[in-house]
């Protein structure tokens, strides 16, 4: 570290462009008559996703054991707690934590937008992301473009992603360098080519969604069940960049139960810490959650779009290494 090491990393008008953002999202949300909502950032349940990695802390009380806790990778699920208890529309921005995640678009701790509608559809949520989007940036003529994940993949790359085998998606891959060696599942493909075929191109100059996912990455999205199942799912794209993750809101339990199981499964096979499941989201689920869209929005990211910052350092006051 060098003398001046304690100055923040961002720019001072990148600080006020972060505060300017802030305030443009809230107004959005009060124009809406959204309620701003507030939910703990540590639990005693953690994301079960294997992809995702959880922070660990641990409570101390005098006489009792240490218990852990986990830092919420998202607060997806007490807030769909809060709609369970009849909360109606609500917004969240609050800090999210991920280990193993740093690089130029990643940093372990960052800001996130999420909120949830009940009673609107995921393609109606996805008009209203698009209207919060230019609204924040203050861009109001940006464009959108809606691709179906299918539609996308025969588009880009001439296959169909919910019926081509292994040895297509892998022949596919070849041009992608280090390829070769790797023995990876379906999705594991399917993320491969999008990542580095597929998603540097995406939304540039406009907003591009990409709906309806495979079903084995709905996650916590609800599966609509036709000739090709899919995942009523959706991501935001702009200037090579996701921002958004979003879902028709999966409200049967016993569905959830089993995905959070077949979750734990995976990493203990992939010798991963399993975390416990969350039961209260479980318990509000069976007391009965309304029909929702939900989707959480990087605002890091979208900062970066608006102040043509290349580096997620480069819009944080102090990264980790300097924190």
């Amino acid at each position: 570290m060098t003398g001046d090491s304690w100055r923040p990393r961002a720019r001072p008008d990148v600080l006020r462009a972060r505060a300017e953002l802030l305030r443009r999202i809230r107004a959005f949300f009060a124009r809406l008559g959204v309620m701003e909502v507030e939910t703990p950032i540590v639990s005693r349940a953690a994301a079960t996703a294997p992809v995702l990695g959880s922070l660990r802390t641990s409570l101390s009380a005098a006489g009792a054991k240490a218990q852990t806790l986990y830092l919420h990778t998202s607060p997806e699920l007490p807030m769909k707690r809060l709609l369970a208890a009849g909360s109606g529309p609500i917004f969240q921005i609050c800090k999210v934590f991920r280990d193993g995640e740093r690089g130029r678009l990643h940093h372990p701790e960052f800001s996130l937008l999420e909120w949830y509608r009940p009673g609107l559809g995921y393609k109606a949520l996805m008009s209203e992301v698009a209207d919060l989007a230019r609204h924040a940036l203050d861009r109001p003529s940006l464009s959108v473009q809606d691709l179906s994940y299918r539609e996308l993949f025969w588009d880009r790359l001439g296959l169909d992603p919910l019926t081509a085998d292994l040895e297509t998606l892998r022949r596919a891959a070849d041009d992608i360098p280090g390829c070769g060696s790797l023995n990876l599942d379906r999705d594991g493909w399917l993320d491969l080519l999008l990542t580095h075929r597929i998603e540097s191109g995406l939304g540039r100059g406009e907003l591009t969604f990409v709906y309806d996912y495979p079903p084995s990455q709905a996650a916590l999205a609800r599966i609509r069940q036709e000739a090709n199942p899919v995942a009523e799912r959706f991501e935001l794209y702009f200037e090579g960049m996701e921002l958004a993750n979003g879902f028709q809101e999966l409200t049967d339990p016993g569905e959830q139960r089993r995905r959070f199981a077949a979750d734990l499964e995976e990493r203990s096979a992939a010798g991963l810490e399993a975390p416990p499941m969350d039961e209260e989201f479980l318990a509000a689920l069976e007391a009965g959650m309304p029909e929702a869209a939900g989707v959480a929005l990087g605002l890091d990211r979208l900062l970066m779009t608006a102040t043509a910052s290349s580096h997620i350092d480069e819009v944080l006051a102090f990264p980790v290494e300097w924190a």
